[in-house]
Order: C-alpha cells, then structure tokens, then sequence
C-alpha cells in the first residue's frame, strides 16, 4: 500500500490498443498496487468488450472535492456523485477520455451494497468506462442495461461484488 501525492500516476499501460493510466489524485487515499492493476484490466475489458478503440484513457482515482467541483463546472450539476466521464476526443486514433472516481464516496457506500471497498471502486470504473463508451443512464431502460453490463464485466474471479451483482438494486442519480 502506498499513500497517493497528487497527482500521481500509479500504472500507465501502453498496449497495442491504446494507454490506459490510472492515476491518484487524493491525498487522503491508501491505494494498493492490487487495486490499480485491476482499475487498469477492468477498464481496458470494458473497452475492449464495447468495441471501442482508444488512445488515451485516463483513470483519476479522486476524492469528493475534485470530483464535486467538476460535476459543478463542466456538468452544472450542485450535488455529489460517485463517477463522472469525459470524453475529451475521438478520432481516427481512437478515443480520449478521462474517468474521474469518488473514492471517499466508494469507502462510505460500499457497505450500503455488500462489496468490498475495492469492489465499489471497480465497479465506479466499469460505469465511467460505459459512458465513455456512448452508454446513458438517463432513462429507466437505459440505467437497467448500463447496471446489466456493469455486472456482466464485474463477473471476475477477483470481484468478490460478481457474487452479488445479480441482487444489486441499481444505484439512482
């Protein structure tokens, strides 16, 4: 376990697809290099199962601060959330995209669902990655298939929260 210095890139992988960085941006954070490795496979399984190609996916492992003040300017959204996404490009060479995760909000919910802390960070992942991959969660329909795929890539053997995604009510905004 290391304490995150912000900002402070935890694993960058460049593949033959793409870089997908994980990066910790929350002083308060205790991140395990377990973690970041998985935060990078999930992200790039999700990628890749959605058929997206991509350049540059940056995973920001953040706290309430940073990412509730993003969802204020960029969203014009005053409340808290758990994941934002932005897709900063797409082009010929894929896309590019930031995934902005409330970790303090994963450390306080996660019990609310029966996952591990860890769990509840992968799964804010695989939702942001979804967005990025053009998934809403807008409407009704549109959150039962974006909380459907969300089990679906959490089906590990790593993630203790696939033992439960069948009986995980669906998170509301």
């Amino acid at each position: 376990m290391w304490r995150c210095r912000s900002p402070k890139t935890c694993l960058a992988i460049l593949a033959e697809r793409g870089i997908i960085e994980v990066v910790c941006d929350n002083d308060d954070a205790t991140v395990s290099e377990r973690l970041t490795e998985e935060v990078e496979r999930i992200a790039r399984r999700v990628l890749t199962g959605e058929d997206i190609a991509w350049s540059h996916v940056g995973i920001i492992l953040a706290g309430h601060r940073t990412v509730t003040e993003l969802n204020r300017t960029w969203l014009k959204h005053d409340y808290d959330t758990d994941v934002l996404s932005f897709v900063i490009d797409t082009s010929d060479q894929g896309l590019e995209g930031e995934v902005y995760v409330d970790m303090e909000t994963a450390a306080e919910r996660h019990e609310e669902f029966g996952s591990s802390y860890d769990d509840e960070v992968l799964r804010y992942v695989v939702h942001g990655v979804l967005h990025l991959a053009g998934h809403d969660d807008q409407t009704a329909e549109g959150e039962r298939l974006m909380t459907h795929l969300e089990n679906r890539y959490l089906v590990t053997p790593s993630c203790e929260a696939a033992r439960r995604a069948a009986s995980r009510a669906p998170a509301s905004e």
